[in-house]
C-alpha cells in the first residue's frame, strides 16, 4: 500500500510509514495510514499494530517540501490530519510504536497516539520543534501531546522547541523503553503479542476510556479555532522559518 507498508507475524501486524527519505507526513501518507488502520481494525486476526519507520526516520512530521496550500486544501488536509490521528488513537487493540530512526514534531505526536513506545537504543533525535519552525499545534496534536505527558513537560518541550538525542527519551516521557538494535524488532513483537494475547474488549473498553477525555477535547474544536491553526501554519512568518530550516538541513 503505497507510503505505508504491512507485514504480518502471526497476530501482529506492522505498519512501515515508508516515504523516503523522512516518511514526512502530507496528503497520501496519512490516507494510506487511514486505510491500513481500517483494514487491522476490521481484521480479526490481528491482536495488536505495531507502528515503525523506514530507514533511519520514523518520521520527521509534516513535509516541508509540499506546495502551499489554498484554504479549501489546507482544510481538507487539516480534517485528514485529525481523522487519522483520531483512528490511532482511538484504536481499540493494543498499539506500539516502534521508534526506530528519527521522530520529531509530527512524527514524535504519531509514536504519542499509540498505547506504548519502544525505542531502540541508537543515534537518532526526537522532538516536538514545530514553534521552531513556524507551525501551530492542530488540536488533534495537542490533546495527543496533553494526554500523554505532565504539563511541565509539555510545556518544555512544546516551547522550548529542541531535539534531543534518543537517549533522553526515556528520561523525558517520550518513549518507554530503549532496546538494544540487536534483538529490538524480537522485543517489539514479542510485546505486542502478549498486550494482544489479554481479553480483546476488556482491553479496547479500557483504553476508550483512558483516551476518551482526548478524544472529546479534540472534537469539541470548533471551525474558526482550526482556521487560526490553519493561518499560522499559512503565515508568511511560517514560511519563511520553515525555509530556513529546509535550507540548514540542505547544507549539512
Amino acid at each position: 500500500m503505497g507510503t505505508v507498508e504491512v507485514e504480518d507475524v502471526e497476530a501482529v501486524r506492522i505498519l512501515v510509514l515508508h516515504r523516503p527519505p523522512a516518511n514526512a507526513i502530507e496528503e497520501t501518507l496519512l490516507g494510506d495510514l487511514q486505510t491500513a488502520l481500517a483494514e487491522a481494525k476490521a481484521d480479526a486476526r490481528v491482536r495488536a499494530l505495531v507502528l515503525t519507520g523506514s530507514g533511519s526516520f520514523f518520521s520527521a512530521g509534516f513535509d516541508f517540501r509540499s506546495p502551499t496550500r489554498s484554504e479549501e486544501q489546507a482544510a481538507a488536509f487539516y480534517q485528514l490530519y485529525r481523522d487519522t490521528h483520531v483512528a490511532l488513537l482511538s484504536f481499540p487493540k493494543p498499539t506500539v510504536a516502534w521508534i526506530q530512526g528519527h521522530a520529531i514534531a509530527g512524527g514524535l505526536v504519531l509514536a504519542l497516539a499509540c498505547d506504548y513506545r519502544l525505542g531502540v537504543d541508537s543515534q537518532y533525535q526526537v522532538g516536538l520543534n514545530e514553534i521552531a519552525v513556524g507551525a501551530a499545534y492542530p488540536r488533534a496534536a495537542l490533546e495527543i501531546i496533553r494526554l500523554r505527558l505532565p504539563h511541565a513537560r509539555a510545556a518544555e518541550l512544546m516551547l522550548g522547541a529542541s531535539l534531543y538525542p534518543s537517549s533522553q527519551a526515556v528520561r523525558l516521557g517520550l518513549v518507554d523503553e530503549l532496546l538494544p538494535p540487536d534483538t529490538a524488532r524480537q522485543t517489539v513483537l514479542r510485546r505486542a503479542a502478549r498486550l494482544g494475547a489479554y481479553p480483546a474488549e476488556a482491553y479496547a473498553h479500557t483504553k476508550c476510556a483512558l483516551v476518551e477525555p482526548a478524544l472529546r477535547a479534540i472534537a469539541s474544536e470548533t471551525e474558526e479555532e482550526a482556521r487560526a491553526t490553519r493561518a499560522i501554519w499559512q503565515s508568511a512568518e511560517g514560511r519563511a522559518a520553515r525555509h530556513r530550516q529546509r535550507e540548514r538541513l540542505l547544507s549539512r
